[in-house]
């Protein structure tokens, strides 16, 4: 029994302090801006090794005051429109993915083991734009129970220690927008050919259409979907709350 309980203490400990590095990278991030996210590097690790030559990037940080107004309405108008008044989590949006992962693992029990294994449920989540930050700074790609736990604890703790202005501006700076393109500046510049100050409300709102799926959009840019979604997320950008 004194072995176990040891080992539940090591468990718990490795977590603690796992925790408490978050806690001090985030907070860091008051002050600092980031170099790079968990996510960037993998696809940069993916990409050098998918491709020969020169690696494909492109990545500029700019000030929260120099990204347009416009798009920053669209991002919160398309990805998470009650993002100034939630504190990191929309709860209803998390209770609805709990009931679909809930109906996806009891139709994976109904199958044989191996069609299991071969078509295992994903586990998703009705991300907020903070919870999309934390899986982007720190989190693989994996989607698993563990991960979308960990995933809502930063969450919680970028909210506690950032406020929602600079949660934004790290947001917009690193959020992936095609192959390689990272940041509303890059994507500016690899669609637009202009600054990201400069994009029109049009220009915004499809990026932000594209945000979900942006290397598929990227292929696919007079995609039907795409025009039609852009004229929905225009016509809602005017309610878009900044912080």
């Amino acid at each position: 029994m004194k072995p176990l309980l040891r080992w539940f203490g090591l468990i718990f400990l490795a977590l603690l302090a796992l925790q408490l590095f978050f806690v001090v990278r985030i907070a860091l991030m008051a002050v600092v801006d980031p170099q790079s996210t968990a996510f960037e590097r993998s696809e940069a690790w993916r990409i050098a090794h998918a491709k020969t030559g020169a690696l494909p990037w492109r990545q500029q940080w700019v000030d929260y005051d120099h990204i347009a107004d416009s798009l920053k309405r669209a991002v919160i108008a398309s990805e998470d429109d009650g993002f100034t008044s939630h504190e990191g989590i929309d709860w209803d949006a998390v209770e609805k993915a709990w009931q679909k992962n809930a109906r996806a693992e009891e139709q994976a029990s109904r199958r044989t083991s191996a069609d299991a294994r071969a078509r295992s449920p994903k586990v998703v989540g009705g991300s907020t734009i903070t919870q999309q930050l934390a899986k982007n700074l720190f989190l693989s790609g994996e989607r698993n129970l563990f991960r979308k736990t960990q995933e809502l604890v930063l969450a919680l703790l970028l909210e506690a220690l950032l406020d929602k202005e600079r949660i934004l501006e790290i947001y917009l700076n690193s959020v992936e927008w095609g192959e390689g393109v990272f940041g509303a500046q890059a994507a500016a510049q690899h669609y637009f050919r202009k600054p990201a100050a400069r994009l029109s409300p049009y220009e915004a709102a499809r990026l932000a259409v594209m945000l979900p799926r942006p290397k598929y959009f990227e292929k696919l840019p007079n995609s039907a979907y795409l025009a039609a979604r852009s004229a929905s997320i225009m016509a809602r950008m005017a309610d878009a709350q900044l912080p």
